[in-house]
């Protein structure tokens, strides 16, 4: 039963995320918001619904570790196992001056996270600060996308593009969005009911829970956009879904758990994982900034890490 709890729970969030975006998008267009607005603030907050659903969830259980490991997980599984596998089925090539600026408040958003894991309680007003350095982020992007013609503009434009399909009803784009929501709150519940069985089954910490097993699932909805736009040959809209989703996940759902019940980071997270995270976010500035691409051979190295990666979490416990 536990683990039907578990795969339920991965099946709803990943249809839930589904859902969820592209209702948001197909009402958002039929409001008039403008497809560059959808790309930057719409898309990335949807894709990132499951952490920000599955963290509350855990974090209102009293399950911190699981909340903490859960946004800490996604972070590195969006850059070591998703950016790997998407590279390996296609070389990403994107064009450095669109993803400077994104990339640049990623690595900073990480950083953050990163100093305030080492007072080891995020307090409510930790999260006030940062969902206001979050809005800060979104509006100064948007005005310079309009007003400066940021190079940043046609990726977020690429984003929307990729959920835009045909163009529904409002009352088909509303239902979407509602079904998506609901799948993504029963999901959560089912997710982190499961995961804490199987934590407490097998001995396993359930900050190793939440930084693998949790932290996959609600990657899912990335790791199909990402996939899906490599296939297409959109690779811009791969990377932007990753940078953007960490960035959301570092000042949006960590803040927003956090102003609901502060978060005591354990020592194992702070003195490991967080540093993993930030290692994976550091890796992508060459690669994109100076080089443009991620290869094969750099998607393969990637995967092998997150590999060795999920070892030591299991082995040395």
């Amino acid at each position: 039963m536990t683990y039907l709890l578990a795969l339920g729970g991965f099946v709803l969030l990943f249809a839930g995320g589904e859902w969820l975006v592209r209702g948001a998008v197909s009402v958002s267009r039929r409001m008039g918001i403008s497809p560059l607005l959808i790309g930057m603030t719409i898309v990335a907050f949807c894709t990132s619904a499951p952490e920000l659903l599955v963290s509350l969830e855990a974090a209102l259980r009293g399950q911190v570790d699981m909340a903490v490991g859960n946004v800490v997980g996604s972070n590195i599984a969006n850059v070591l196992f998703i950016l790997g596998i998407s590279a390996l089925i296609s070389p990403i090539i994107v064009k450095p001056a669109e993803l400077r600026r994104d990339t640049l408040v990623m690595v900073g958003s990480v950083a953050v996270l990163a100093g305030l894991a080492m007072q080891e309680v995020i307090e409510r007003w930790h999260g006030g600060l940062m969902i206001g350095a979050l809005i800060t982020y979104v509006w100064y992007s948007y005005w310079t996308e309009i007003y400066r013609e940021s190079p940043s503009a046609e990726l977020h434009m690429h984003e929307a593009g990729e959920f835009a399909g045909v163009t529904r009803k409002l009352w088909l784009g509303l239902a979407e969005l509602v079904v998506g929501l609901a799948a993504l709150v029963v999901g959560s519940r089912m997710l982190v009911t499961g995961a804490g069985e199987i934590a407490r089954t097998f001995g396993v910490p359930e900050a190793v829970i939440g930084l693998t097993l949790v932290a996959l699932g609600t990657s899912l909805p990335e790791l199909a956009t990402s996939i899906v736009a490599v296939a297409r040959g959109h690779a811009d809209v791969a990377v932007g879904n990753v940078v953007g989703s960490n960035i959301f996940n570092a000042l949006g759902i960590i803040a927003i758990t956090a102003l609901v019940s502060p978060l005591s980071v354990s020592e194992t997270i702070a003195s490991f994982d967080i540093w993993v995270m930030l290692g994976s976010a550091l890796l992508l500035v060459p690669l994109l900034l100076w080089r443009g691409r991620i290869g094969s051979l750099a998607g393969g190295a990637f995967l092998v890490a997150y590999v060795v990666y999920i070892g030591v979490l299991y082995t040395g416990f």
